[in-house]
């Protein structure tokens, strides 16, 4: 495997690549859910310091919380933790002289924020409302802090909303009621409720009074359920509060068109400062200078995976234009440099998620890092904080120049969990796909490895289907566990795919079963060819969301071509999905309109229409919790292969959703997978 600079970096810093010691021993799934996890990283103002949160878990699964702080002046300076309270501080943030950090924490029975210094002392709470603290951010002088707070959107105070989830708690009766979409999203039935964003002074350590800013608004701040308080922010002169929501209107479940707001910080009238897109406007950040804005924008009204442009507003002037238009990729976030012309972002980019450097003037564009998966922390004087991570790496904090170079790593949160481990070593490769066109891909070996020796493939297939599973290290499907199960793992990133230019990600569209499908056929087998330990004819396919729906597709479009499936959350009836699904926009761009206009692409695609040719053992696992692909869509599946003799088992959740989150089921998922491979590709007699 090649060893890149980040490689030479972890050599020097004394970490095996190779994973060769005697003494290790392949992943599974009980180290994934014991190791421990870096979140809420902040870096002071002056770039001196670095504090975060660090989730530890020991060998009985039992996890604990702290804050710690890290001294980014000296070289080796070891983290000092800052916090020792039962429970878990995130969302930290620096006061404006970077004396003492704010967090949320949950000390008193709901969450609230609170301020620590850092000169000695304990962490005095801040607010003390009636409702939890969702999230928050700092105006840039310090003197105001917005919060994203639940509330229901027709009261005049918090103590209002709080009152009325008291009273529907104790409602004997349990019916919902409602008279437009969404009614459900994600997880979670609508309770009427809608997080706003509720500004308040901060005087002497207290919160003053209180004023929801997005009063009245039927709508999220920010949008649930993934985006957070990336999607608010204060202008640099913190009077106002700019924000990324959808208009209220009934339209919302066949809608992108989310915008950007303005509101006093005081409250009042609310401006639209995107109305004229009618796509996807996020990510508002502004310059130090307050000169300009930047923020995410999309073209295409109703899809989701457009590619976000990169726009600049002048504040001065009002004119707005997109930086780097020609650039072929879709950031995922930005922010600006010390300069205030240039902005580093983030964005997927051939199997990796890379960090570049864009000049607003002029639209140059400079890949500073490109391996692995990388989110970019801040800036810290002369040098960006990034978190990076890999297939073999769950994630740390390193720091470079702001040229890329010279990287130094900052955190080792699990070396000495990760020392008694060995992964499978892993490398990328490319194949001829659909209309010749090249295509990427991954290739792990099995752990314990042993040259001559043919093993048997476990092929995943990512979800989206504008996705990709690349250089990353994951806590749902991690393809080091099937590596350290003994299995030759392959993952193709079909047409489709993201990173690797728009055109190439919109070529799925409304051809679900056609260019993928090609792809994932051809991948397997050039994967075979270039590495002769894959044997290709021992392998079984698994794939989640639209991973499953191609396990459904496959069984019926290329019923010969595995030993065994596992559909987790898979499409099966694509008629009966457009009619139950939450997010309506998604279906209606992929087939082209809604199921009644659009029918024949829709049956065309539509996995029920092939049953005849079933007759692969299939393993169905759903959450019923699941509203984006509901649990009806597994069991119809399992159903027709029941009723028809064809080998299948089911594996349902009551208490999860689209993913698999809690770590005890996580256990019984891999447990149940791996056994029902085991078994078809003779790895254990049954």
């Amino acid at each position: 495997m090649k060893i890149n600079k980040l490689g030479v970096a972890l050599l020097a810093a004394g970490v095996s690549l190779a994973a060769s010691a005697a003494d290790k021993t392949p992943f599974t799934v009980q180290d994934l859910v014991k190791l421990n996890k870096l979140h809420s990283v902040a870096v002071s103002h002056d770039g001196s310091k670095l504090i975060y949160g660090l989730k530890t878990v020991d060998d009985t699964g039992k996890g604990d919380s702290d804050l710690y702080l890290l001294d980014l002046t000296h070289k080796d300076a070891k983290p000092y933790r800052l916090t020792s309270a039962a429970g878990t501080e995130h969302d930290v943030a620096f006061s404006s002289d970077d004396n003492s950090i704010y967090f949320v924490a949950a000390r008193n029975g709901s969450s609230q924020l609170y301020q620590l210094p850092l000169n000695g002392g304990e962490a005095r709470q801040v607010s003390d409302l009636p409702l939890d603290i969702e999230g928050y951010k700092l105006s840039n002088d310090g003197k105001r802090v917005v919060m994203s707070i639940r509330v229901f959107p027709e009261c005049p105070t918090l103590q209002c909303s709080a009152d009325k989830f008291k009273a529907e708690s104790e409602r004997k009766s349990t019916g919902r009621e409602y008279s437009q979409l969404m009614v459900r999203h994600w997880d979670t039935w609508f309770d009427h409720a809608r997080s706003h964003l509720i500004v308040a002074p901060i005087v002497d350590g207290k919160l003053g009074d209180t004023v929801d800013v997005t009063q009245g608004r039927d709508t999220e701040t920010p949008p649930k359920p993934f985006a957070g308080m990336e999607e608010v922010t204060f202008s640099t002169d913190s009077n106002y509060v700019i924000y990324s929501a959808k208009a209220p209107s009934k339209d919302q479940a066949w809608t992108t068109n989310y915008d950007l707001w303005q509101v006093p910080a005081t409250g009042g009238e609310t401006i639209n400062l995107t109305e004229d897109n009618l796509a996807w406007d996020s990510q508002a950040v502004f310059s130090d200078d307050g000169r300009y804005m930047a923020y995410l924008a999309m073209k295409r009204p109703g899809f989701e995976a457009d590619r976000f442009g990169i726009m600049l507003r002048d504040t001065v002037t009002g004119q707005t234009k997109e930086v780097a238009p020609l650039w072929d990729r879709s950031p995922s976030s930005l922010s600006f440099g010390k300069d205030n012309n240039t902005l580093y972002v983030t964005a997927q980019d051939v199997g990796q998620v890379s960090v570049f450097a864009i000049n607003t003037q002029f639209g140059d564009v400079r890949p500073l890092y490109n391996d692995g998966s990388n989110s970019l922390i801040g800036m810290a004087g002369d040098r960006l904080i990034i978190r990076h991570s890999s297939l073999v790496e769950p994630g740390d904090l390193w720091s470079m120049n702001m040229d890329g170079q010279d990287l130094q790593r900052l955190t080792n949160v699990n070396r000495a969990k990760l020392d008694k481990i060995k992964f499978g070593d892993f490398g990328q490769f490319s194949f001829k796909g659909w209309n010749n066109e090249e295509v990427y891909g991954y290739w792990l070996k099995p752990a314990n490895f042993e040259e001559g020796k043919k093993y048997p493939v476990a092929f995943l297939v990512h979800g989206g289907p504008q996705g990709s599973f690349g250089n990353s290290f994951s806590s749902r499907w991690n393809p080091e566990l099937w590596a350290g199960a003994g299995y030759a793992v392959v993952m193709v990133d079909f047409h489709g795919s993201t990173g690797y230019g728009q055109a190439f990600t919109d070529s799925i569209s409304k051809d679900w079963g056609g260019k993928p499908l090609e792809d994932l056929q051809k991948g397997l087998a050039a994967a075979a060819k270039q590495q002769d330990w894959i044997d290709a004819n021992n392998a079984c396919a698994l794939g989640g969301s639209y991973g499953g729906y191609m396990m459904n597709w496959i069984q019926g479009n290329w019923s010969d071509g595995f030993k065994c499936l596992v559909d987790h959350a898979g499409l099966f009836d694509m008629r009966s999905m457009y009619h139950v699904t939450e997010e309506l926009w998604f279906p209606e761009h992929e087939f082209g309109g809604t199921y009644e206009q659009s029918k024949e692409l829709y049956e065309k695609f539509n996995p029920a229409n092939y049953v005849q040719n079933w007759k692969m053992p299939m393993l169905v696992i759903h959450g019923e919790k699941d509203f984006r692909v509901p649990y009806d869509q597994g069991l119809a599946a399992f159903s027709y292969m029941q009723r028809n003799d064809i080998p299948s088992e089911l594996l349902i959740f009551p208490d999860e959703n689209h993913w698999i989150l809690n770590p005890h089921n996580l256990e019984q998922w891999y447990a149940n997978v791996l056994s029902w491979m085991d078994r078809w590709t003779g790895k254990t007699v049954q």
